[in-house]
């Protein structure tokens, strides 16, 4: 790039943004085609091997979200378009598409550009692709989970389709919208979704509409659409400048530890500041206050991780109540699925606490080895946090739907609770990560090529992939008692190897947890 390309004669604000970008681009740090090449093969062996078997199960078995009708499809269809907004709003929060990489933006901050000129262009190629691959996702989802596409000459198809470009227009302007208006205006406007959802959905089942429910959500779309990104587009001339510098740093900082493999460390970036409540973690005579109170009040410092963890924890534990009360129904094994992974996300939210029992166990001890004291005082709030909230949700919806269709409660008590216990070890393993393994990186040959990309994928998630096969295993042919083991061996694994993770040695466990 050449100072004659940027400051050519006649050169409007677009073609110098797009010169910008077109020779940063092509500086000398840039992706290779090897490079290239090496993420369209791990891509093709993760689809060989994970999505497609999932495919074909999908495409070969009843649909898990059956929608015959106009009027069974349109609640669906609100709820599904909500909580695409709603997370569109809180992903630009933390990550808009105004985000761009800290060298781009200090040379746009160092020109006469004003903000809107460089960054709504960047912006409106981000959300065209952000709407692209949204519409992608949310056809592929009704494709495999839906029968909403299967009959080519039935009257849902022409529906399903416009409800599928709607989300994918509305969502990458709420996406905007999140980054560029206030906190305030994005509770309001997520206050205002759930309430058109649930009119609109109201109204999608009632008679006078005649099957044509989905028309009125594809419109509903469609205006808000409009709407949203106008409202949006004009805020950005607004943005707090400062801000943005922050988040580019971050998100730069972030992509470092996401592309080195510790995408933990990349999420720990974007943790909540504690606020407030810092004096109460005290009694009023200095001492410390009791492990759950210290746990609480650490947990109301972030009101905003709180309030997801009770979100997540209450919906996870009504979908295990859901699976393990009637384990023979076609829907029970999603149900359980979706309970654990809700669970496994809240147990995460509940406080600082799993970092700093990691902390405590990998850095040098200064005060003395007193593995006791380290992990009632660390462990006791997650554990009675998670296991009270999911509980009290399970055990609602048990009692909601009592007598259990499986006619077994003891059964699904035990199931339950295997469950439970199986998520926290999860969450133990995955808490107590630090760096990535330098094996990991060494080379698997197979007939499939190199699989050490692989290798390094799945610990990424490994305490994900716990939770999911865990739970297929538990839900196998087998009885309560039997599932409650797998569960208890494959906790006890999780335990070992996170504790492995420390650089501990675990011949002398036994004698550090008498030293309370």
């Amino acid at each position: 790039m050449t100072t004659d390309t940027v400051t050519a004669t006649g050169a409007g604000p677009g073609d110098r943004v797009h010169a910008v970008r077109h020779g940063y681009a092509r500086r000398g740090d840039r992706a290779t085609p090897q490079d290239r090449a090496y993420t369209v093969y791990l891509a093709v062996i993760l689809t060989l091997v994970y999505v497609a078997p999932v495919v074909h199960l999908m495409r070969t078995t009843r649909p898990l979200v059956p929608l015959e009708t106009a009027a069974t499809a349109t609640p669906v269809v609100c709820l599904v378009a909500a909580a695409a907004v709603c997370g569109a709003q809180l992903t630009g929060r933390f990550w808009g598409p105004l985000v761009l990489k800290p060298f781009l933006l200090y040379v746009f901050l160092s020109t006469d550009l004003s903000p809107a000129q460089y960054l709504g262009t960047i912006a409106r190629r981000r959300l065209a692709f952000a709407g692209l691959g949204t519409l992608l996702t949310v056809s592929t989802a009704a494709f495999l989970l839906t029968d909403l596409f299967d009959d080519p000459g039935g009257a849902l198809l022409p529906q399903g389709v416009a409800v599928a470009v709607g989300i994918g227009a509305v969502a990458p302007s709420a996406w905007l919208w999140g980054q560029v208006r206030t906190v305030r205006d994005n509770v309001l406007l997520a206050a205002a979704v759930a309430a058109a959802a649930l009119v609109v959905a109201l109204l999608g089942r009632s008679a006078p509409l005649g099957g044509g429910g989905l028309w009125l959500v594809a419109g509903v779309l469609a205006v808000a659409a409009a709407l949203l990104g106008r409202s949006a587009f004009r805020s950005v001339r607004t943005v707090d400048l400062a801000r943005l510098t922050r988040d580019a740093a971050r998100a730069a900082e972030a992509q470092t530890f996401a592309w080195t493999g510790t995408l933990h460390h990349a999420l720990d970036l974007y943790r909540p500041e504690p606020r407030g409540f810092a004096s109460a973690l005290t009694r009023p005579d200095g001492r410390l206050r009791g492990h759950l109170a210290q746990g609480a009040v650490r947990a109301l410092r972030t009101r905003g991780r709180a309030v997801a963890a009770v979100a997540f924890l209450s919906a996870g534990g009504a979908l295990l109540a859901l699976g393990v009360g009637e384990p023979d129904a076609r829907t029970a094994t999603g149900a359980w699925l979706l309970g654990a992974v809700a669970v496994y996300w809240g147990s995460g939210w509940v406080g600082e606490t799993w970092r700093g029992l990691r902390d405590e166990l990998t850095l040098a001890p200064l005060l003395g080895e007193r593995w006791g004291g380290t992990l009632a005082r660390t462990l006791a709030w997650p554990v009675v946090a998670v296991t009270v909230t999911a509980g009290l949700a399970g055990t609602l919806t048990a009692l909601a739907r009592w007598p259990l269709p499986s006619g077994r409660p003891a059964d699904a008590l035990l199931l339950a609770t295997a469950s439970m216990v199986l998520v926290l070890g999860a969450r133990f393993l995955r808490e107590m990560k630090s760096h990535l393994p330098a094996e990991l990186l060494l080379p698997v040959i197979t007939p499939l090529g190199d699989l050490s990309g692989l290798r390094v994928f799945v610990w990424q998630f490994d305490g994900l992939f716990v939770v999911l096969a865990g739970v297929l295993l538990m839900n196998g042919p087998q009885s309560a008692p039997a599932a409650t083991l797998t569960a208890l061996g494959a906790t006890t694994y999780c335990l070992w190897a996170g504790l492995r993770r420390t650089g501990n040695p675990l011949h002398s466990l036994p004698t550090r947890l008498r030293h309370t």
